[in-house]
C-alpha cells in the first residue's frame, strides 16, 4: 500500500511554469559546450519588477497587481507582451519572459526577453477604468525605465490588443516629450499611431508557416507516414482568439480541413471540415459557437484536444495537455500556438508516441518577428514599401511592354497588373515573416535530425537558442 501511495505522489509531481522552463532548458543544455557560468547567467531572470499601485474603480480604491520581467540583457532592447488576467503571477511572467529570450534567438530577432502581466480580469472592467489602469501601469514603468524603445518594448499578449498599446504609447510620449523615436517603445499599435500592417495576423500566420514547412519536409512526413502538403489534412484548434482564428483561417485557405475549433464555453465537431469565418460569425451573433449549423457539439473544451486528427493546434493558455491527457491525445503534429500548452510530463509521453510537438518558442514566434519589423519602422519613420513600390512597377511595366512587343500578344489589364504588382507594406511583413518562420524551422531541423540523442523538436529548439545566447554573452567579454 505504502509503494502505490508513493508511486501515485510520484506521478502527481507538479512544476511551475518557470521550472518546466528551466527542466527544458537544463535537459537541452547538455548538447552544449558552454561554461556552466555561462548557461546559469543565460537561464536566470536578470530583472524583476514587481508593483502594486492604487486606481480609483467606481467609488473604491482598487490594488492593481502588476509585473514586468526582464529575463536576459545579451541584447537591448528586451521585448515581451503584456498580459491582462487574474492568473497573473510572478513565476507565469518570469517563465514567459525566458521564453521570449529564446523565442527571439531563434528567430534570429536581436532583442532580449520580457514579459508583463496585470492581474485583473479586463471583461469586469470598463473601457474607461481600463484606460486608468493601463496608462498607470506604463507611468510606474517609465518611473524605473521599464519601458522605452531602446529599453524594454512590450506587446500585446492574451487580454491586450491595439487599444492598450495605443494607450501605451500615449503615455510614454507625455513623460518624454520630445523622444523621437517615442513610437517605439511599445509594439502592436493601430496602423495610425505607428503600427504595421500585418501584425494583427502575425502569430496565427507564422504558426501556419511553419507547421506547412514541417509537412512539406519529404523525410520527415515519411518517418512519420504521412502524405507530403497541407492538402486536406485535418486540423483541430483550440481557442478562437487572434492567434487561433488566424492560425485556423490560414490553414483552411492552405488546404487542410479544420474539422474542429473549441473555446471555453465548449467545443465543434464536423469531419468534413468546418467554415472558419462562418464560425465566428455565428458567435458573435449568438454569443457561443455552440449548435453551429452541421456540427456536433462537444460540452467540454479539453474533448476537442483527444479528437483523431492529423494536427492540434493548442491556442489558449498554459497546461493544457499533461500527463493525465497526453496518453488520449490522438494528433501526430501538435503546433504550440499558446505559449507553454504542454507540461513535461506530456512531452515525455509524445516522445515515447512518435508524436512531433512544435515547440511554442519557435512555432508562435510570429507576432515577435513582425514587431520586430513594426519597431524598425518607428526608427526609419518610414512605411515599407513606400520607396519601391512604384519604382517595381515602372520596371515590371516596362518589362511586360518589352515581353509584347517581342512576342506580338497582348496581355489584358488583369493579367498586367497582377504581374506589374508593387510590393504594399503588408507584402512586405507577410515575406519577411515566411522567410523567417522557413529559415528558422530548417536551423532547429538540423541540430534535431543531426544528433540521435536529442529525441524532440523542444530540446533542439532549445539548443538552437541556447547556442545564439551563448556566443552572445561570450562576444560581450562578460566571460573569460
Amino acid at each position: 500500500m505504502a509503494k502505490a501511495t508513493k508511486k501515485a505522489t510520484a506521478k502527481a509531481t507538479h512544476y511551475s511554469f518557470f521550472q518546466s522552463v528551466e527542466r527544458n532548458f537544463d535537459k537541452a543544455s547538455k548538447y552544449t559546450t558552454f561554461d556552466k557560468g555561462i548557461l546559469e547567467q543565460i537561464k536566470a531572470c536578470n530583472s524583476v519588477y514587481s508593483m502594486k499601485f492604487p486606481v480609483k474603480i467606481n467609488d473604491k480604491i482598487e490594488v492593481i497587481e502588476a509585473y514586468r520581467v526582464q529575463h536576459s540583457h545579451h541584447k537591448l532592447p528586451v521585448k515581451g507582451g503584456i498580459r491582462y488576467s487574474m492568473d497573473v503571477n510572478q513565476d507565469e511572467v518570469m517563465a514567459l519572459a525566458a521564453l521570449m529570450t529564446y523565442k527571439c534567438a531563434i528567430v534570429n530577432v536581436p532583442f532580449g526577453g520580457a514579459k508583463g502581466g496585470i492581474k485583473i480580469n479586463p471583461r469586469n472592467l470598463s473601457v474607461y477604468d481600463l484606460e486608468k489602469i493601463t496608462r498607470r501601469y506604463t507611468a510606474e514603468l517609465v518611473k524605473k525605465n521599464f519601458i522605452g524603445p531602446g529599453t524594454d518594448v512590450p506587446a500585446p499578449d492574451y487580454g491586450t490588443g491595439p487599444r492598450e498599446m495605443s494607450w501605451i504609447v500615449d503615455t510614454y510620449m507625455s513623460l518624454r516629450p520630445g523622444e523621437i523615436d517615442a513610437a517605439g517603445c511599445v509594439t502592436g499599435k493601430p496602423v495610425t499611431q505607428g503600427g504595421v500592417r500585418g501584425r494583427t495576423e502575425a502569430t496565427g500566420l507564422g504558426v501556419y508557416f511553419g507547421i506547412r514547412e514541417l509537412c512539406n519536409d519529404a523525410e520527415i512526413m515519411k518517418r512519420m507516414k504521412m502524405n507530403v502538403g497541407m492538402s486536406d489534412k485535418t486540423v483541430v484548434v483550440q481557442g478562437l482568439g487572434n492567434v487561433g482564428y488566424h492560425a485556423a483561417k490560414y490553414f483552411q485557405q492552405g488546404g487542410a480541413r479544420v474539422v474542429a475549433l473549441a473555446e471555453f464555453e465548449g467545443a465543434i465537431y464536423n469531419a468534413k471540415g468546418l467554415d472558419v469565418d462562418a464560425v465566428v460569425a455565428f458567435r458573435k451573433k449568438t454569443g457561443s459557437i455552440l449548435n453551429f449549423p452541421g456540427s456536433k457539439n462537444l460540452k467540454k473544451s479539453a474533448e476537442a484536444l483527444e479528437l483523431d486528427c492529423d494536427i492540434l493546434i493548442p491556442a489558449a493558455l498554459e497546461n493544457v495537455i499533461n500527463g493525465a491527457n497526453a496518453p488520449r491525445v490522438k494528433a501526430r503534429i501538435i503546433g504550440e500556438a499558446a505559449n507553454g500548452p504542454l507540461t513535461p510530463e506530456a512531452d515525455a509521453i509524445f516522445a515515447k508516441k512518435g508524436t512531433i510537438v512544435v515547440p511554442d518558442m519557435y512555432i508562435n514566434a510570429g507576432g515577435v518577428t513582425v514587431s520586430y519589423f513594426e519597431w524598425l519602422k518607428n526608427l526609419s519613420h518610414v512605411r515599407y514599401g513606400r520607396l519601391e513600390k512604384r519604382f517595381e512597377e515602372n520596371t515590371n511595366m516596362a518589362l511586360i511592354k518589352k515581353v509584347e512587343e517581342m512576342t506580338g500578344k497582348s496581355l489584358s489589364m488583369a493579367e498586367k497588373t497582377v504581374l506589374s504588382h508593387g510590393p504594399d507594406e503588408v507584402d512586405l511583413v507577410h515575406s519577411g515573416l515566411e522567410d523567417t518562420m522557413i529559415g528558422s524551422y530548417h536551423e532547429i531541423r538540423d541540430i534535431w535530425t543531426a544528433s540521435k540523442k536529442i529525441e524532440d523538436m523542444r530540446t533542439a529548439a532549445f539548443v538552437c537558442a541556447i547556442n545564439k545566447v551563448g556566443v552572445s554573452y561570450s562576444e560581450l567579454g562578460i566571460f573569460p
